[in-house]
């Protein structure tokens, strides 16, 4: 028995929907980067990307679990002294809830070149509304 190795030129790839309304942050980020990195199909190849695109809806009404609205904090820095910016999780969902998605599912994928191109192919909106009905979406099956 050999093992398929699937090569760049061989990847078919598909678009999925996943519903974030009512569903943790988190969770709904390991499936979005799972299905980025194409770790669902039977071909899967590490050194490949294989990976689908993903369109996230509803990514304002992702529920944050415990205390992390008041606790967890997103933090960057503009590389000045003093510069370090910092937003709570409360305002951040508020405000731009698909951001927040974003950096849940780039937090999830390894820190690698073949990684930040399958993020090229994330897509988050805030409503149920999304603009990609031309590419025919599926919808994922929640696990």
């Amino acid at each position: 028995m050999s093992t398929t190795l699937v090569k760049k030129e061989e990847v078919t790839r598909k678009w999925y929907i996943l519903d974030a309304a009512g569903q943790p942050l988190g969770r709904t980020a390991v499936q979005a980067a799972n299905i980025l990195r194409g770790k669902h199909k039977p071909d899967y190849t590490p050194h490949v990307d294989c990976g689908d695109f993903v369109i996230i809806i509803n990514a304002a009404d992702a529920v944050l679990t415990g205390n992390k609205l008041q606790q967890k904090y997103y933090r960057h820095h503009s590389g000045w002294v003093g510069g370090l910016k910092e937003v709570q999780y409360k305002r951040l969902m508020e405000v731009r809830p698909d951001f927040a998605m974003t950096l849940a599912v780039r937090g999830m994928m390894s820190k690698n070149t073949r990684d930040r191109g399958a993020l090229k192919r994330l897509r988050v909106f805030k409503g149920a509304e999304h603009k990609h009905a031309a590419q025919k979406p599926v919808a994922w099956a929640q696990a």
